[in-house]
């Protein structure tokens, strides 16, 4: 509790390293994670530096990582993370790391080499083989006036042309992208008409675009031709398009004895096996060790960048670094030096220093998600009072102000308690969804916000927006009737009627615990629920902000400033007391005063309140107690004495201090900025005690909204499946149940729990930290190796 409520005693403390234990020291306090290093250097560039070459030389071996990370991921596989963190390796085994890994680096790019060719190779043989099949079925068929020519078009062929045929036949013969067809056969007929007769067919089988790495079924082409320059001509319009050309025999003899040939050669590409076998072999042998060299190289890494943050003294042939140390931890790192020393003679030394050091407050899990919170609004200055601890319990009970419902509450309750049991699960550490990540991180804080909502939705007796008669009621309706003059016609003609306190024996007791639920069934149910919630929000406010005036006490006296109890903690709690703590006075003074029988001439607060501040009073609202006036008159007086008091206290305290014999005269500006800084805490806080009550009236409209919210998703959605008692009924409860179950989620969990958490953390942020937290302080970042952040 003693971190938790006060950030942790820090030093400032020199390390001397001899240099030849300076890089093992370094890893060992890496392990433990316990310093900051400053950086004793910040004028020298990085590239001047001491161990530039050893932060090049990791920075090399992180490239070829990525290479075979890059290698893995194309085959298929990702490494698994590292099982147990290893620890830096010394130089002779950082370079046995690098040989190995430019070895296995250099073993893949041949081998991926090598299979690229093969594959390469194997592709282009089965094209030219299906080509040569197709082909073969084309040629084979008689070519003459009025025969089609082609396999999946009609030739391009002019019929007053028929006299050429007796000319030498030429083919070229490949495949082309199925995109490009319709192009590559119009410039075709356009280039050489009449002189040309074309064929496209699809290949059987679809097969690999080297370019981009699909799966394509290509287009195989055949044309017959007749004279050169068709020839050269058709060559270049097929380059154009990005054909693939191949030899096609004209004699059918040659052209089976090509694809005997192919098929041969397709039979002899068995070697193609072995080296992807091979390469599997490769790829098991980068899996089974990547990870563990990626998290030794990174460690190392940031060893080096620790040194070079160090100076180097030539003298005594060490290092020495200026670190922030926990004071409870000086052993620790002694110990640390101890181990990581090979003769013993590296210690650590505490150091005076001006400087304010940075803030180090310990969590777990528990606390994490509160004090995170609290960081948000801004990193406590170093040993001031922290807010997490109070906020544990104000945080969530504030919030269920807002939400209280049983239903509510519970859902929320157990779906925290789900991550909280499951907690230690991968499955919910290891998420990639951003939202997800937050709400597992708040668990905790989900868990009590559900807690609190649960206690408070009992105290409005509510559940799904409906009461609970838990004890009987303490209304008897029945003695309000026999009191009464109703008649049979009366009622027949007044479905509703409102509830009349003022009945004797109607009231036979305090209900147990919570509201009546008999109030659920009143007309005035909301006017009840109106005052009630409005005096509850204005009295835990009030009490809220005086509790952080209060907490401020603990930091005049840490800081040995006590002259301000007197000049600044004294005359805001008169200011905070007098005006609306005495608000808080007349709330409950009036609630017992007052009783269901003379409740119709009670006087109005707000107007008491009001006339207070105008020294006067209302003939028409009656006092409360006798001398009302001359005290609030007082009470006045008291809040407005202590503003001057406030205002001027401090700064002509330290003009007065700095002006005694044997001390330093201040500066005018000096004098000027302290006064400037009281007059704006001054008015920041006078004028906040207005608005920031005020504020707190969010309680009651949050509250009152969700409750609204959920009465109207009752009344509208859930109704509607009660439409009897018969089979149909059953059915249709079915699908309205789902739709007002979703609803509930949507709404009244995720949109209504994220307004009344905004809600709440503005509250405390603003009304309630800002009457002693300044939070101008940064944190303690030790240097610890991070876990593995391989992307």
């Amino acid at each position: 509790m003693g971190s938790l409520f006060r950030s942790e005693e820090v030093c400032l403390a020199q390390l001397f390293l001899q240099s030849a234990s300076a890089y093992s020291c370094i890893s060992e306090l890496g392990e433990r994670g316990l310093l900051e290093f400053r950086d004793l250097n910040p004028k020298v560039s990085p590239f001047q530096r001491r161990f530039v070459g050893e932060v090049r030389r990791c920075e090399e071996m992180e490239k070829t990582f990525t290479f075979l990370q890059q290698e893995l991921r194309a085959a298929g596989r990702l490494p698994a993370p590292c099982p147990e963190s290893p620890r830096a390796p010394a130089a002779r085994e950082a370079l046995r790391v690098q040989e190995q890994s430019e070895q296995l680096a250099q073993e893949l790019r041949e081998v991926s080499r090598s299979r690229s060719s093969l594959r390469d190779r194997l592709r282009d043989l089965r094209q030219h083989l299906h080509v040569l099949r197709e082909g073969q079925r084309f040629t084979s068929l008689p070519v003459g006036p009025g025969v089609p020519a082609g396999l999946g078009r009609e030739p391009i062929l002019d019929p007053s042309l028929h006299h050429h045929l007796d000319r030498k036949i030429n083919f070229v013969a490949g495949v082309i992208h199925p995109w490009r067809v319709t192009a590559f056969e119009r410039l075709l007929w356009r280039a050489c008409r009449g002189y040309l007769v074309a064929s496209f067919v699809e290949m059987p089988e679809p097969m690999e675009d080297p370019a981009t790495g699909e799966s394509i079924t290509w287009v195989i082409f055949l044309i017959s031709y007749w004279g050169e320059q068709i020839g050269q001509k058709i060559r270049k319009i097929s380059n154009c398009f990005h054909c693939q050309v191949y030899g096609y025999p004209e004699s059918e003899a040659s052209r089976t004895e090509a694809i005997t040939r192919l098929h041969g050669q397709i039979q002899e590409l068995s070697t193609l096996e072995e080296t992807e076998k091979y390469l599997a072999e490769v790829l098991d042998k980068v899996a089974q060790v990547l990870p563990t060299w990626r998290v030794q190289v990174q460690k190392m890494k940031a060893i080096y960048l620790v040194l070079n943050q160090c100076s180097f003294d030539v003298t005594k042939k060490c290092l020495i670094a200026e670190v922030w140390c926990p004071v409870r931890d000086l052993t620790q790192v002694q110990d640390a030096l101890r181990q990581g020393s090979v003769s013993g003679s590296c210690f650590v030394q505490r150091v005076p220093t001006t400087e304010s050091p940075p803030t180090l407050i310990r969590t777990n899990k528990f606390t994490a998600g509160f004090q995170s919170i609290v960081d948000a609004y801004g990193v406590a200055s170093y040993q001031e009072v922290n807010p997490a601890p109070y906020a544990i319990i104000t945080f969530p009970f504030i919030f269920a102000i807002m939400f209280g419902d049983v239903g509510h509450g519970l859902l929320m309750f157990l779906f925290a308690l789900w991550m909280v049991l499951y907690e230690d699960s991968p499955r919910l550490r290891q998420g990639t969804n951003e939202i997800w990540l937050t709400f597992f991180e708040g668990r905790y804080l989900i868990l009590l916000m559900g807690a609190f909502s649960i206690y408070t939705g009992f105290i409005y007796n509510e559940c799904f927006s409906k009461a609970t008669a838990i004890f009987p009621s303490a209304w008897s309706v029945a003695t309000m009737a026999n009191h009464s003059s109703w008649s049979s016609a009366y009622l027949a003609t007044h479905p509703s009627l409102t509830l009349d306190p003022n009945v004797t024996g109607v009231f036979q007791g305090p209900y147990p615990f919570g509201i009546d639920p008999i109030w659920s069934l009143a007309t005035n149910h909301l006017n009840f629920l109106n005052s009630f919630k409005m005096k509850m929000s204005v009295v835990l406010g009030i009490v809220h902000m005086g509790f952080g005036v209060m907490l401020g006490v603990f930091n005049h006296v840490h800081f040995q400033q006590r002259h301000r109890l007197v000049l600044e903690f004294l005359p805001e709690m008169i200011f905070l007391l007098a005006l609306f703590g005495y608000l808080v006075f007349l709330i409950f003074y009036k609630w017992i005063k007052f009783s269901a029988a003379d409740s119709r001439v009670a006087p109005s607060i707000l107007i008491h309140f009001i006339d207070m501040f105008l020294f006067t009073s209302n003939a028409e609202n009656l006092p409360l107690y006798p001398g009302q006036v001359p005290v609030q008159m007082v009470l006045v007086v008291l809040a407005l004495a202590s503003v001057p008091v406030l205002l001027l206290g401090t700064p002509l305290y330290q003009w007065c201090r700095q002006r005694a014999p044997r001390t330093v005269r201040p500066r005018a500006h000096d004098f000027a900025e302290i006064f400037m800084h009281q007059a704006i805490h001054t008015i920041e806080y006078c004028l906040g005690c207005v608005s920031n009550t005020a504020s707190y009236l969010r309680l009651w409209a949050l509250s009152l909204a969700h409750a609204q919210l959920s009465e109207v998703l009752w009344s509208m959605v859930m109704r509607n499946g009660f439409v009897g008692l018969s089979y149909v009924g059953g059915v249709v409860l079915v699908p309205v149940f789902a739709a007002f179950a979703v609803l509930t989620v949507a709404i009244l969990l995720v949109m209504e729990g994220l307004s009344a958490f905004l809600h709440a953390l503005r509250l405390h942020w603003v009304e309630f930290q800002n009457k002693f937290y300044v939070g101008a302080g940064y944190k303690l970042c030790p240097f610890a190796f991070a876990p593995d952040t391989w992307e």
